[in-house]
């Protein structure tokens, strides 16, 4: 009885952890690109937009790093 319990235990934590690790919140960002100046993570930005590779986008500067992050 043991040996049934544990393997059925393992496989409601297994079919759990599968399915919560293949949902992703409908708000997520992919980060896209990581630039020096502003002007160029506005220009791939902008780039990324017209060639319809995403929808919206931002840059963000993260002072820590010093760099800006374009998001999408």
């Amino acid at each position: 009885m043991r040996k049934a319990r544990a393997v059925l235990v393992s496989a409601v934590l297994a079919t759990g952890m599968s399915l919560s690790l293949g949902a992703a919140p409908a708000h997520a960002e992919t980060l896209n690109g990581i630039y020096r100046d502003y002007s160029e993570c506005q220009r791939v930005g902008s780039y990324g937009d017209d060639q319809g590779w995403w929808d919206d986008w931002r840059c963000e500067w993260m002072n820590q790093y010093r760099y800006y992050f374009l998001y999408s």
